[in-house]
């Protein structure tokens, strides 16, 4: 069923036509995801539909009583209101049924059942019809779906009773995000919801969307998770809105099919073009009657010919390539028992190495220490305890997430240049004009540049560096979708070492051949990519080893018996709680029937004491046969 649909909407601001004649339409179940570059109009076009803004022309048809959830990147929060009580506002229309209901109560139990019979049979008839509307609803386990939101989201329950004030910015973005969440929205609008998300909470966003029941249209610079939930790409280009029936990575390759096929068709028109050109001249030049007859009907041909637009020109890319300029040892580096602490413990007893030509993804939680052990192991920081070796010949370069070492008062031809003096003027501008620094761009100063064009410069200085061992921390951040892609290749072709910490999980899934994970009982070490990680990681984590802080090896024959046996207790007791909880459920219904026969009893509904107690119980059993069915799924 369409619950959406666009039919030549235009918007511009001024005289910039961000929108132009999008068309398009949603199906009930349809997972979308809105690609294109900054500024593309993306949000702008989710403005519209969530009716903040208003379209300049086109229409727009938005099914009878669809729901639209919409997060943006800008936050509405009442400050003085408490976690709790914000996810509570999704609930406003469950809440006012459990207020009245118990006004209903309160009124019935106050009635004299023989004078007021009529009276109370009016009230119980209203009061089951809110019940029903209340069960209908899951009103029972909306505390609970709270609890579950906030928990993948990363709160906890102590936070439940903070104001929202009290959060930093990144935490209020997932508030907001926890909030649309909650609400029950026949179509959700997300803008950037994984922007400060740790990978954990990521994954189970993902995992979330992937249940949703409605629609979704989702704006993601996270190419991993549009692949997993989105069946379908709208890209925005040039005021001009493209549908793809796939997901990124079919949008991506088909997008390029598409291109090199339209190029192909342009060019062989072109050549049949010109052909038919000069026939035409070579008739007029024979200058007879029959020939300037023909001429001319081959010209109306060409004035009929439906002309095929060439493709618009590809985007400029930048030019990484990483060479490092001595080959390092077999051994890169090790570390032994390195331990850290600020205001807390960080991290502690840490030990593992580093062989050539590996490419490690450092995982973990916010806050875990990630970046502090990548300074650590770049010389920016001493650990409080252990220590670490280099191997031989080992040339570290290390890219910070912040930049902070770029001088921000120094044009962007000298942060290069003093960073390397032995290189002539040619040379720097060459390799600048292959990062997108071109003519005048090359004497902006620093402080002016984006966050992009920041990251530009930082990868630049470590492409010059010539180092066989890069150490990079968020290299992903700022930069645009195919800056990414040009990063990924590089990195993928490189000869030398990298040990990188990224949220990216598509940018992790492309160059990692190793993941080592940080947690807080030490490292697990994981020899192979993100999904190897993936697919690992539940084994690696219910393995419980005695030698905490060490690395742990998940090829190891032993650690895979173990959990063999392991799971298949876990799968026998498993088993054992399913047959279980089966029969309670039985149970419970057949109380619940029994419940309904009894309320049909005159003797019954007449005692609204006695009804009131029923409805009680019925309402327990309700509860506890959804916490059953929540159990039995999760078992499952």
């Amino acid at each position: 069923m369409v619950i959406l649909s666009a039919k030549e909407i235009q918007k511009s601001y001024g005289a910039d036509i961000i929108i132009k004649d999008a068309s398009f339409s949603l199906q009930e179940k349809d997972k979308v995801g809105v690609v294109g570059v900054n500024g593309a109009g993306k949000s702008t076009l989710f403005k519209i539909i969530a009716g903040v803004e208003d379209k300049d022309k086109g229409e727009l048809y938005i099914g009878k009583n669809i729901n639209i959830g919409y997060m943006s990147q800008f936050l509405e929060f009442s400050a003085d209101r408490a976690l709790w009580d914000e996810m509570l506002m999704a609930f406003s229309n469950l809440r006012e049924i459990e207020k009245r209901m118990k006004e209903l109560e309160k009124e019935i139990s106050s009635l004299n059942t023989e004078r007021e019979k009529d009276r109370i049979n009016s009230l119980m008839m209203t009061y089951s019809k809110l019940q029903q509307e209340y069960e209908n609803n899951e009103g029972f386990a909306y505390e609970s779906k709270i609890r579950g939101v906030l928990k993948g989201l990363g709160f906890s329950p102590q936070d439940y009773d903070k104001k929202i004030s009290q959060f930093s910015g990144g935490q209020k973005t997932r508030i907001a995000l926890a909030k649309v969440l909650l609400e029950k929205s026949d179509l959700l609008l997300l803008d950037e919801p994984t922007n400060y998300l740790d990978i954990e909470a990521v994954e189970w966003l993902e995992g979330f969307l992937k249940d949703y029941k409605g629609a979704l249209m989702i704006i993601s610079h996270d190419r991993y998770l549009l692949d997993a939930v989105t069946n379908r790409t709208f890209e925005i280009e040039n005021g001009k809105l493209t549908e793809y029936e796939g997901n990124y990575t079919y949008y991506v390759a088909k997008k390029k099919e598409l291109r090199e096929q339209q190029m192909k068709e342009y060019e062989n028109q072109q050549k049949e073009i010109e052909r038919q050109k000069a026939i035409i001249a070579r008739y007029r030049q024979y200058n007879r009657e029959k020939s300037i007859r023909q001429a001319e009907s081959r010209e109306k041909m060409l004035e009929k010919m439906e002309v095929i637009e060439k493709p618009e020109a590809l985007p400029k890319k930048a030019h990484f390539k990483f060479e490092p300029k001595v080959k390092s040892g077999k051994d890169v580096i090790k570390l032994y028992n390195i331990s850290k602490s600020y205001d807390r413990p960080l991290f502690k007893n840490l030990s593992f190495e580093i062989k050539k030509g590996e490419k490690i993804a450092l995982l973990g939680p916010n806050g875990i220490g990630k970046t502090t052990l990548l300074k650590i192991i770049a010389g920016k920081l001493k650990p409080d305890e252990g220590s670490i070796a280099y191997g031989t010949s080992v040339f570290p370069a290390y890219y910070e997430q912040e930049q902070e070492s770029l001088d921000i008062n120094k044009m962007v031809i000298d942060e290069v240049w003093d960073a390397y003096p032995e290189l002539n003027q040619t040379d720097i501008r060459n390799a600048l004009a292959a990062f997108l620094f071109q003519g005048e761009d090359v004497f902006k100063e620093i402080s002016v540049l984006s966050g992009g064009e920041k990251s530009r410069i930082s990868l630049l200085k470590l492409m010059l560096s010539k180092s066989n061992f890069l150490l990079l921390d968020e290299p992903t951040n700022h930069l645009d979708m195919a800056s990414k892609e040009v990063l990924e290749e590089a990195l993928c072709n490189y000869t030398g070492t990298v040990l990188f910490v990224s949220h990216d999980r598509y940018f992790i899934n492309k160059v990692a051949n190793k993941v080592i994970e940080l947690t807080p009982e030490g490292l697990n070490v994981y020899h192979g990519g993100y999904d190897f990680y993936l697919k690992k990681r539940d084994l690696f984590r219910n393995f419980t080893d005695d030698n905490k802080g060490k690395t742990k090896d998940t090829d190891s024959m032993k650690n895979e018996w173990l959990k063999l046996k392991e799971e298949r207790a876990k799968e026998r007791k498993q088993q054992k709680r399913l047959e279980s909880i089966e029969t309670e459920i039985e149970e419970a219904e057949k109380r619940i029937k029994e419940i309904d026969s009894l309320m049909e009893q005159p003797d019954i509904y007449t005692d609204h004491i006695k009804c009131y107690e029923l409805n009680q119980e019925k309402e327990a059993l309700q509860r506890k046969i959804d916490e059953l069915y929540d159990e039995w799924a999760s078992l499952q």
